[in-house]
């Protein structure tokens, strides 16, 4: 049986201080006026010792009142019958069992504590229509009694109730301002990378053009009109990408998007290997298996991936030729770049020139879906990147 609205709980120490006290208090007060008003009226010897055990019976259980109110209801009323049947007058008794009845109500469920004030008011009543050797207030005054006992306790289970909502709503509001928090740090770390993705390839892309601009700018002026234009380009898709991501940063949520551009995707590849070509790489792109919708994080994490390998590749494989192959699977999708240049790691010899935000952000898009990353130097020349991103992970 439940014995506590809500179950049991743990109680404050403060709460067992104080209602110790309570039941050694009530235990002393029934104890004194049963010493006055009843030794030396000629009562056996048998009969006072069970007496003073059922006095004790009655009210020392009020210590666990809290945490057990209907089984300390209960043992008030039997102890308060047998101490009537005894021939003594309980009404020695009667501020315990008002503690009693308080306590169910405030503490136990609606139906435990109807239960409860239902054996308390049927107990006293066969204990005032039983005759006996001692006078007691009349049944319908006592019942009244017992009922404001009862009706005291119940508004103010209501109202501990009440503030234990407050107080839980309170709570599920603060957890859901550390989870809003916590998304809105996630979502700053992935534009930090966004940004670093497009800045670091439009300014490799740039500075690849300018270099060449800088040099047939004297022998070759339209390859230096080529440069500047594929410098144009990029710069205003660089910026118009970066206003983009800005509007994401400075937008309210109260505030309507606007007209942003979408986040690129797979499909927007033959629009970044156009771009490269302008920088001089040449590139071809081989599509396996039927395109199809993929999740929006695992399109732009492909897309991103497949940006950040042709730029190291601009940067560090001098001139070489690349490959992108993009493989549309049941359960994943894939992504490989391949270049047969010198390698990004030539300078090193083990591919650490590339180690850096460029891989560390790679890693962490495949990470984020469960996926696969490999990086390294082919065994004839030149470096590869290739990533399985899971659908599942997604779908679920």
């Amino acid at each position: 049986m439940k014995e506590c609205a809500g179950g049991p709980r743990r109680l404050p120490a403060s709460a067992w201080v104080f209602d110790g006290g309570l039941a050694l208090v009530a235990a002393g007060v029934s104890t004194i006026f049963f010493v006055v008003e009843l030794v030396g009226t000629g009562l056996p010897r048998g009969t006072l010792a069970l007496g003073y055990a059922l006095a004790l019976l009655h009210t020392l259980p009020l210590a666990a009142r809290r945490r057990f109110p209907l089984a300390v209801l209960a043992t008030s009323v039997a102890s308060g019958l047998a101490f009537a049947n005894l021939g003594l007058p309980p009404v020695f008794l009667g501020v315990a069992i008002l503690v009693a009845v308080y306590s169910v109500a405030a503490y136990g469920d609606r139906w435990v504590s109807l239960a409860g004030l239902a054996a308390a008011e049927l107990g006293s009543a066969a204990v005032q229509l039983t005759p006996g050797r001692f006078q007691a207030p009349t049944p319908v005054s006592n019942a009244l009694v017992i009922g404001a006992a009862w009706l005291l306790g119940y508004f103010v289970g209501v109202r501990r109730a009440y503030t234990t909502q407050l107080e839980r709503t309170a709570e599920l509001e603060q957890a859901r301002e550390e989870l809003a928090r916590r998304a809105v740090t996630e979502e700053r770390l992935r534009l930090a990378r966004e940004l670093h993705d497009v800045v670091a390839h439009a300014m490799s892309v740039i500075a690849v053009q300018s270099g060449v601009g800088a040099h047939v700018a004297n022998t070759q002026p339209q390859e230096a009109a080529k440069a500047l234009a594929a410098i144009e380009a990029t710069s205003r898709a660089a910026l118009e990408e970066l206003r983009r991501l800005l509007g994401v940063l400075r937008r309210r949520d109260s505030e309507p998007q606007g007209d942003l551009t979408p986040v690129p995707g797979l499909a927007d590849l033959d629009s970044l290997l156009a771009e490269v070509a302008k920088a001089g790489l040449a590139v071809r792109l081989r599509v396996e298996g039927t395109p199809s919708q993929l999740p929006a994080g695992v399109d732009l994490s492909a897309y991103r991936i497949v940006q950040e390998a042709l730029t190291n590749v601009v940067k560090h494989a001098g001139p070489a030729r690349a490959q992108v192959v993009v493989g549309y699977g049941d359960q994943d999708v894939t992504v490989e770049v391949t270049d047969d240049g010198r390698g990004v790691g030539a300078s090193t010899g083990d591919g650490q020139a590339m180690v850096g935000h460029g891989l560390i952000g790679m890693r962490e898009r495949v990470a984020a879906f469960g996926g696969d990353l490999e990086v390294g130097p082919r065994p004839d020349g030149g470096f590869r990147v290739a990533a399985r991103l899971p659908l599942a992970a997604n779908r679920r």
